[in-house]
C-alpha cells in the first residue's frame, strides 16, 4: 500500500528482489502473486503453534521492511478497501489467465489464508476432505477480514470469498469417497480446457499437488497473526478429528453441494456478527453458538496436539474483539476514513497480535 494514500501499489517485483538480494541467492519464504500489488509467503512445517507464531510474526516483519525499501507498506487485508486498478503480473501462466478469464481475473485483488495439514496417504486426504466439508464455512467466519471492496462497503464481512467464487472450479465440493474418485475429478476438470493446469483447481480443500498434505484454503488472509495461528491450530484439529472419524468407520455427512454453498455465503456476509449456518443441523444458529459447536468437535484433537488453551483464548478473544471485517468496520465509524482504516491496518499488520 502507499502509506500516505492507503491505496495498493504494484510493487511485488521490488519487494521480491529486495528478499532475493537479503537472502543472498538462498532461498526465501516470499513468492509473487496473480497482482503485482500482492506478495504471498510461506512458513516451514511446524508442529508447535508458538513456532509458527513466531515465524508468521517474523515473515511478516521482513516483508514490512522490504516494502518499506521500495516506499511502500504491506497489510493483512484479504482486499482493499480503496479503490484499486489492476496490475496483472508478467509470466506466461498469468498472461493465459488473464485472456482467458478476462474480468474475473483482473478484479482477483483478493488475499487468502492456506492452511497444510500432513497426512499419511491420498486415501486418508480425500476421507478427510469428505468430512471437512461441512465446518469449513465456519473458518472462513472466523477469518473474514474484507467488507470494503472498491471504496465502498461491500455489505459482506468476507467479498474476497464472493470474489473468489468466480472461478469455475472454486467453492465446496461433493463427496468423493475415494482417493481414485477425487483424482478422476481433478482429470475430468482439466479434460474440460478450461483451466491451465492442477493449480487451477480451486475446492475450498483439496490435496496439494506439492505436499503431502490437505490444503484448506476457506479462509480470508487474516489481519493480527494471532488469528492465523488460531485458525491452523483448528483446521489441523478439524484434519486429525475427520481422520480419526474415517479410521473408526463414521460415515462423512451426505449435505448436498448447494446446501454447503448456502452456508459458505452466510458465513461471507455476516461473518461473526449474525446467524450462521450450523454444520450439524444445516440451519441457522447464532455466530457464537456454531463456533462453540465447531470446538466442541474438535477439542479431542486440540488437546491432543497441545493447543486446547490457545483455541480457546483464542476464539474467545475473536468473539469478543471481533474479527478483521468487525475492526475494519469499527475503525471507519471511528475515522471517517478508509485511508485511515488502510492506515490503522497496517501498524495492526505489523504489530503481529
Amino acid at each position: 500500500m502507499d502509506p500516505r494514500s492507503g491505496e495498493p501499489r504494484a510493487l511485488s517485483t521490488a519487494v521480491l528482489a529486495a528478499a532475493t538480494r537479503e537472502s543472498r541467492g538462498r532461498a526465501h519464504a516470499f513468492t509473487k502473486e496473480l497482482h503485482g500489488q500482492q506478495v504471498e509467503f510461506a512458513t516451514h512445517p511446524q508442529t508447535g503453534m508458538k513456532e509458527l507464531a513466531a515465524e508468521i510474526e517474523r515473515r511478516r516483519a521482513e516483508a514490512a521492511r522490504h516494502a518499506a525499501g521500495a516506499g511502500a507498506a504491506v497489510v493483512a487485508l484479504a482486499t482493499s478497501p480503496l479503490p484499486a486498478g489492476p496490475a496483472i503480473t508478467e509470466g506466461r501462466r498469468y498472461r493465459w489467465i488473464r485472456e482467458r478469464f478476462g474480468l474475473t481475473a483482473l478484479e482477483q485483488l483478493t488475499s487468502g489464508c492456506h492452511v497444510h495439514v500432513a497426512v499419511e496417504s491420498d486415501e486418508e486426504g480425500v476421507a478427510v476432505l469428505d468430512r471437512m466439508r461441512p465446518w469449513l464455512s465456519v473458518l472462513l467466519a472466523l477469518s473474514a477480514n474484507s467488507p470494503f471492496w472498491q471504496g465502498c462497503d461491500s455489505g459482506y464481512s468476507s467479498y474476497r470469498n464472493r470474489v473468489w467464487g468466480r472461478w469455475p472450479s472454486a467453492g465446496p465440493v461433493e463427496v468423493f469417497g475415494s482417493a481414485r474418485r477425487y483424482h478422476q475429478q481433478v482429470r475430468d476438470l482439466l479434460d474440460t480446457g478450461i483451466l491451465h493446469d492442477e493449480g487451477m483447481v480451486y475446492f475450498d480443500a483439496r490435496l496439494s499437488r506439492t505436499y503431502p498434505t490437505v490444503e484448506v484454503r476457506a479462509a480470508d488472509v487474516c489481519l493480527d497473526a494471532s488469528t492465523t495461528v488460531l485458525l491452523a491450530g483448528l483446521t489441523r484439529a478439524l484434519v486429525d478429528t475427520a481422520a480419526r472419524e474415517w479410521r473408526e468407520g463414521e460415515p462423512p455427512a451426505r449435505h448436498g453441494v448447494g446446501v454447503l454453498r448456502a452456508a459458505t455465503w452466510q458465513a461471507a456476509r455476516s461473518g461473526l456478527d449474525g446467524d450462521l449456518v450450523h454444520p450439524l443441523t444445516m440451519r441457522p444458529a447464532p455466530a457464537d453458538r456454531v463456533v462453540h459447536a465447531l470446538f466442541c468437535h474438535v477439542e479431542k484433537a486440540l488437546d491432543e496436539n497441545g493447543d486446547h488453551a490457545l483455541a480457546r483464548q483464542g476464539i474467545a478473544d475473536l468473539l469478543h474483539g471481533g474479527n478483521g471485517a468487525r475492526v475494519q468496520r469499527d475503525l471507519l465509524r471511528r475515522t471517517g476514513s478508509l485511508r485511515e482504516v488502510v492506515a490503522a491496518c497496517v501498524r495492526r499488520t505489523q504489530e503481529g497480535r
